[in-house]
């Protein structure tokens, strides 16, 4: 597995709209560069499911040379109408609308999408019920939460956890990434590039008019957006004539011994090499010290 994947939240259309065939050209490209793990969701997209549907337009023809990572649990919760959940059948009808939309007869990887789950049971039941079919070949976690992700790991059987990690936002380094290190959990890191601060592209004026990041715009929002934005300034040293500062925060993510895989967004093919190049190379003991020293360990 390449240790840059895709995030393909981004070209379902709530960070601004992607059409369809620059969103196949920005994972091809991405492939090409030796990308082959594309991470995706059935919340994700407007309407639900878009990403899902580009991915699996996207591999047609060469779905055997990659990974395909999927995720259940948040359909309709944007909205405040989430999906129950309370009987792994549910799970099930959920994996074949994913593999519809994904136009594939299997998921390499099916994680569950509620980062507080603390009651697994029905998703356990129904991933075991998928991989005896055949519809999945692994199962997975996204979140945060150390108990979470011990629940999940029942009889050490949980393959992944999707956790949110990036110099920003440290916290994972405390319990969640030791834990996954020392049982052998291959960890997905989404939020490398935290929605775009650790790109060192925005300002204390910019605003956003995309669904996601538009609560960045005022309040307590704002507050948040320009209290990260001065941590991401700190570590304006990296920045280089050969390494920009998106490339050195995923280099960062990348450099901790837990991590299997960072999965930043991508909208354009530009986008997508710059961050498959990012894999070539991690950031030296000295530049990760340094950088431990000026970023909270703990992000409140």
């Amino acid at each position: 597995m390449s240790v840059i994947g895709f995030g393909a939240w981004g070209i379902g259309g709530q960070w601004g709209k992607v059409e369809i065939d620059q969103a196949i050209d920005a994972m091809n490209a991405a492939y090409d560069a030796g990308v082959n793990f594309f991470d995706t969701a059935d919340a994700y997209g407007l309407p639900f499911g878009d990403s899902e549907h580009m991915v699996g337009k996207a591999f047609q023809g060469k779905r055997d040379k990659v990974y395909i990572a999927t995720k259940v649990g948040n359909f309709l919760r944007r909205y405040g109408k989430p999906l129950p959940y309370e009987d792994p059948a549910t799970v099930e009808l959920c994996c074949d609308s994913s593999l519809f939309r994904l136009k594939t007869d299997y998921i390499d990887l099916y994680q569950c999408h509620i980062g507080d789950c603390t009651e697994p049971d029905v998703f356990l039941e129904a991933f075991d019920r998928l991989i005896d079919k055949g519809k999945i070949r692994a199962f997975g976690i996204s979140s945060n939460r150390l108990d979470v992700i011990q629940g999940f790991n029942r009889d050490g059987r949980c393959t992944s956890a999707q956790i949110d990690y990036s110099y920003i936002n440290r916290s994972a380094e405390r319990d969640v990434l030791p834990y996954c290190h020392e049982h052998g959990i291959g960890t997905i890191i989404r939020g490398p590039l935290r929605k775009g601060i650790c790109a060192g592209k925005f300002t204390a004026d910019t605003t956003f008019t995309d669904s996601v990041r538009e609560r960045w715009n005022s309040g307590e929002g704002r507050k948040q957006f320009l209290k990260e934005l001065a941590i991401a300034e700190r570590v304006r040293f990296l920045e280089r004539p050969d390494r920009t500062m998106a490339r050195a925060a995923l280099q960062f993510v990348i450099s901790h011994p837990a991590v299997t895989t960072a999965i930043p967004g991508a909208k354009n093919r530009e986008q997508a090499l710059a961050n498959a190049e990012a894999g070539n190379n991690t950031l030296t003991p000295e530049e990760l010290e340094k950088v431990r020293g000026l970023t909270p360990p703990y992000l409140d």
